[in-house]
C-alpha cells in the first residue's frame, strides 16, 4: 500500500486504511450502530458532567508551557464591557449587558490531543532519511504549520506563516460529533492511591475482575484518581504527591500497546496527566519515543487521548449500580488548526 504522500507506512499502524486523505483516524469506527448502542445504555437518564473546572489544575507548576485562563471582559467605546449600562450610549435605553473573552491554553485542563498533537521521525518516503509526519504521512511544515522551521539539529528558520494544522486539525473531530459508547476502566478500585505503572497484565486482571469488554469502536476511560486529587488541592497541585499516588499506563509495555490496536479503541481517555506514566521507563534503542503511547496512538493508530478528564462521580455511580458501559458525548471546540482543544464529556446512563 502506498499514498501520494508516503512509500511506507509504520508497522502496525492504520495509515491507508480508512482511505488516503483520512484525517479522522478510528472516529471512523463510530458508525451509527457504534452511536445506537451508545444510546441503548442509556437505561436512567442520569448524566454527569466529565470536565473539571478550566481553571483547573491551577498554575503552571505541573507544566511550565502551559498557563490558566485568562479571562476578563470586552471593551465597548474603551469601557469594560461588563455590567456596561447601554443608557451610555443612549439615555432611553434600559438594558446593561455583559461580554468577555478569554486567553486560553487549549490543553491547560480537561482536554483532547488532536492526531496533529504528535508526530514522529519517520522515513516515508523511503529514501532513508526520515521526515517529521504525522498520522497518514501529513507532513510537519506543509500540513501542520508552525512559525519556525526545525532542521535535524534543532535549527529553526523562520517560515513567516500563520501557525496551524492545516490538516488533522480539532475541527474534524467537532464535525464528527464525538457520541457513541463508552466503557469504563477503573483502575482506582484495584490499585488505589499505589501509584502503580499498570502494565498488560494488570489491565487484563482489572478488565477480568469487572468484565469489562472493549469492542471497535468503542471509547475506553480510564479512572486513577489523578483529577480528583487535583481538585482536593484546590489550585496548588503538588507534583510529587500527584504522580507517585496515581496509576497510569506503562507506555513501553509492547503488550500493551498492542492491546490498544487489536482492541478497536476510538480513544483513551483519562483522568490522570498523560494516560500514560511521564516520563516513560527507559528505551533500550539507540533512538526511541520518549511518550511511547502517545507515538502508538496519535501516530500509528489514529486513536485519540483525552486527559484530566473528571471521571470520579461517573466511576462511582457506575460501581454501585454493577454498570462500567454509558453514552458519551465529548466534542472539543470547532476551532480550525488547533491541535488541541479543552473538552466538556458529557455521560448519559
Amino acid at each position: 500500500m502506498t499514498n501520494p504522500r508516503w512509500k511506507r507506512r509504520p508497522e502496525g499502524s492504520t495509515w491507508g486504511d480508512f482511505g488516503p486523505d483520512d484525517q479522522l483516524g478510528r472516529l471512523n469506527l463510530v458508525t451509527p450502530e457504534k452511536v445506537l448502542q451508545g444510546i441503548r445504555e442509556v437505561k436512567t437518564g442520569k448524566t454527569f458532567c466529565l470536565s473539571l473546572p478550566l481553571d483547573y489544575p491551577g498554575g503552571n507548576v505541573i507544566n511550565p508551557r502551559r498557563h490558566p485562563p485568562v479571562l476578563k471582559p470586552t471593551e465597548r467605546n474603551g469601557r469594560p464591557n461588563m455590567n456596561y449600562p447601554l443608557r451610555c450610549d443612549d439615555p432611553t435605553a434600559l438594558d446593561i449587558v455583559c461580554d468577555d473573552q478569554v486567553l486560553l491554553t487549549l490543553q491547560y485542563s480537561t482536554q483532547w490531543d488532536s492526531l496533529s498533537h504528535v508526530g514522529q521521525m519517520f522515513d516515508a518516503d523511503g529514501d532513508g532519511i526520515p521526515e517529521d509526519v504525522f498520522y497518514n504521512g501529513y507532513r510537519a511544515g506543509t500540513d501542520i504549520i508552525g512559525p519556525v522551521r526545525y532542521d535535524m539539529q534543532g535549527n529553526q528558520t523562520p517560515t513567516g506563516e500563520t501557525s496551524g494544522a492545516r490538516k488533522l486539525g480539532v475541527e474534524n473531530m467537532a464535525v464528527s460529533c464525538v457520541q457513541g459508547r463508552a466503557v469504563m476502566i477503573d483502575l482506582e478500585a484495584h490499585f488505589g492511591r499505589s501509584g502503580k505503572i499498570v502494565g498488560y497484565e494488570d489491565l487484563m486482571m482489572v478488565l477480568e475482575k469487572d468484565k469489562v469488554v472493549v469492542e471497535p469502536g468503542d471509547f475506553v476511560c480510564i479512572r486513577t484518581g489523578f483529577a480528583q486529587l487535583l481538585l482536593d488541592m484546590k489550585k496548588q497541585p503538588d507534583p510529587k504527591v500527584l504522580f507517585s499516588t496515581t496509576s497510569a499506563f506503562d507506555g513501553r509495555d509492547e503488550r500493551l500497546r498492542q492491546w490498544v490496536t487489536y482492541s478497536g479503541a476510538v480513544a483513551l481517555l483519562a483522568d490522570n496527566y498523560a494516560v500514560e506514566a511521564s516520563p516513560a521507563r527507559p528505551c533500550a534503542d539507540d533512538h526511541c519515543a520518549m511518550l511511547p503511547l502517545h507515538a502508538h496512538c496519535l501516530f500509528k493508530l489514529g486513536c485519540y487521548l483525552g486527559e484530566m478528564w473528571y471521571l470520579t462521580e461517573l466511576a462511582d455511580w457506575l460501581r454501585a449500580n454493577g454498570r462500567n458501559r454509558f453514552l458519551l458525548t465529548a466534542p472539543p471546540l470547532r476551532l480550525p488548526g488547533a491541535v488541541g482543544s479543552p473538552a466538556t464529556p458529557v455521560a448519559t446512563v
